[in-house]
């Protein structure tokens, strides 16, 4: 935000006419364009939050998708095993993908060479879910977060609009009145 000071205040109706009464960025300003200046930086502030919360969230989603492709993949991998079937008697095989990205999301896994055992597959089905619930409720909460920095971003564009339209407005008024 730019620096404002007061050089000096008058009371009487002709303040900020002169166009020296504050300053924004050393620059000498009335009152409105001052008010229109501080409303453009809100937003501009605001802005710069929304980009990085935007990001993160778009992150996200990506992760909850892979994450519900190897959860489709475990699914397949389950039902390979016929329930009678002894759970550390026969193994399945867990496409390279999803184990890459299990390996991204949880780190060093603890079976080698993308075999797993039934009840390593619902193990791994419960993981899973419990990791894109986790995700699901950050995204909401990250959700609500950018829809009111989002408002408060057009809020903040809408008053100075406003206050760009009265100032011309007023100006307008003034020049033709002399």
């Amino acid at each position: 935000m730019g620096t404002i000071a007061s050089n000096q205040v008058k009371l009487s109706m002709d303040w900020g006419v002169n166009g020296i009464d504050y300053a924004y960025n050393s620059a000498p300003c009335d009152f409105q364009d001052l008010l229109i200046a501080i409303s453009i930086n809100r937003a501009t502030s605001v802005e710069g939050e929304v980009e990085p919360l935007a990001t993160r969230i778009s992150n996200r989603n990506t992760t909850l998708e892979n994450l519900g492709n190897v959860l489709a993949d475990l699914t397949k991998l389950q039902a390979m095993f016929d329930s009678e079937a002894e759970g550390d008697a026969r193994k399945g095989t867990l496409l390279q993908s999803s184990f890459e990205i299990l390996e991204g999301v949880f780190g060093t896994l603890d079976f080698d060479n993308r075999k797993m055992t039934k009840y390593e597959v619902e193990e791994w089905l419960q993981k899973v879910k419990s990791k894109i619930d986790a995700l699901n409720n950050e995204s909401e909460k990250d959700m609500s977060r950018l829809e009111s920095l989002v408002d408060r971003r057009d809020e903040s564009y809408s008053t100075a609009s406003d206050l760009m339209s009265k100032v011309s407005d007023a100006r307008s008024t003034l020049i033709g009145n002399l």
